[in-house]
């Protein structure tokens, strides 16, 4: 249940330390604890006792933070929060956070400012959140509404410069550029520029370095995401909304969102706003990924110019046929279509790949792409 490792190099004392951390109270009699362990014990024992107290076993009471409830909000959550913020590693963190949330239910750190403030953002805790929504008051809502808006800001700050380098158009080596980043880099015409800096060793002195201007597109493109709101695609959820509000604001591309499951629900209005769709979102239920492929057919204005991008771990559980169909009429009117498979906690692909198979021979490249690779390929179509 801890996070606490136990390796074959560590001394006997040190391996007896550990594994009275991962055993917890049920060692208490054979393995003591060290004072400088003592707050590492309570935390991992506040928040881990909850498993054996799930599984019918009682725990004694005595060896917490201190509870009370004033105002609805439990102090000894935030407590617990204070101190494991402050005794275990940031990875270790954010893992106890997610399990809070997502396995022993302490949705009441959302109820508070300062528990707010003092959770660590990442994508983990954003996608745990998500998956409990519909159980949050009003008041806990608000403070996942801050998380999200915290954990989509750092995904946007690493991401936007990647979608607009990569969208806003081809390298045109014909044109110099003043914008120096690694991506423009034109090594040819930087050799050129420097020969005279040679010394009498062979070495150059590098001191012009030419970057290549990027061709602006002058035609707008249709940019169509189709995403399973089912509930093991929280992940791909959110890097979806992200990625369609990131897109919404360059220039030249129209972009369309719609959320499906056994429904298809058109968020369109809100591709610019990637907070608002995740706190709409509902996650969970069936997938009927022919409807939400046939109903993005019905959307294509220009072919030629339109890229519809499926982001589904590709189980369907409507009609296979009729989405084989649809997607070979969409490939011979002639709109590019991009298959992006699910990926699970590690950036490992999880999908039907019977499915995928079948779509692929229709006319769907099928891939598990990062965003940023995503922001690759859609960069590569547009120009």
């Amino acid at each position: 249940m801890s996070t606490v490792s136990v390796s074959d190099s560590v001394s006997d004392d040190e391996a007896a330390r550990r594994w009275r951390l991962v055993l917890g109270r049920y060692a208490a009699d054979q393995l003591s604890v060290g004072q400088q362990d003592e707050g590492l014990e309570r935390s991992l024992r506040y928040l881990y006792d909850r498993e054996y107290t799930a599984r019918g076993h009682r725990v004694e009471q005595g060896a917490g933070l201190g509870a009370s409830q004033p105002h609805g909000v439990d102090v000894t959550a935030l407590r617990w929060l204070d101190e494991a913020g402050s005794l275990f590693p940031r990875e270790t963190f954010e893992r106890m956070q997610v399990d809070a949330v997502s396995r022993y239910g302490l949705t009441d750190l959302l109820q508070d400012d300062a528990a707010v403030e003092a959770l660590e953002p990442s994508r983990e805790l954003a996608v745990a959140m998500m998956q409990v929504r519909g159980a949050l008051n009003d008041r806990a809502a608000a403070g996942l509404r801050r998380v999200i808006q915290r954990v989509v800001e750092d995904i946007v700050k690493r991401l936007r410069t990647r979608f607009t380098t990569a969208v806003n158009g081809r390298i045109d080596r014909s044109r110099r550029s003043m914008h120096r980043v690694a991506r423009n880099f034109d090594w040819k015409r930087t050799l050129r520029a420097n020969l005279g800096r040679v010394d009498a060793d062979g070495r150059m002195t590098v001191q012009d370095v030419r970057f290549s201007a990027r061709a602006k597109r002058t035609l707008t493109w249709d940019v169509i995401l189709v995403v399973d709101q089912s509930g093991s695609m929280a992940a791909s959820l959110l890097y979806s909304a992200v990625c369609a509000g990131i897109l919404s604001g360059l220039p030249g591309i129209n972009v369309q969102l719609y959320l499906f499951d056994t429904s298809v629900v058109d968020m369109s209005h809100l591709a610019d706003d990637p907070v608002t769709v995740l706190m709409t979102a509902q996650l969970g239920g069936g997938t009927d990924i022919a409807r939400a492929m046939r109903h993005a057919e019905q959307q294509v204005r220009n072919p030629s110019r339109t890229v519809v991008a499926l982001v589904s771990d590709f189980y369907e559980g409507g009609s296979v046929s009729n989405l084989l169909s649809t997607v070979r009429r969409m490939a011979s009117s002639g709109v590019t279509m991009l298959g992006l498979a699910a990926l699970d906690e590690a950036a490992e692909p999880v999908y039907d790949q019977g499915t995928a198979r079948h779509l692929a021979e229709c006319g769907m490249e099928v891939a598990a792409l990062t965003p940023e690779r995503f922001a690759e390929w859609l960069g590569e179509v547009l120009s």
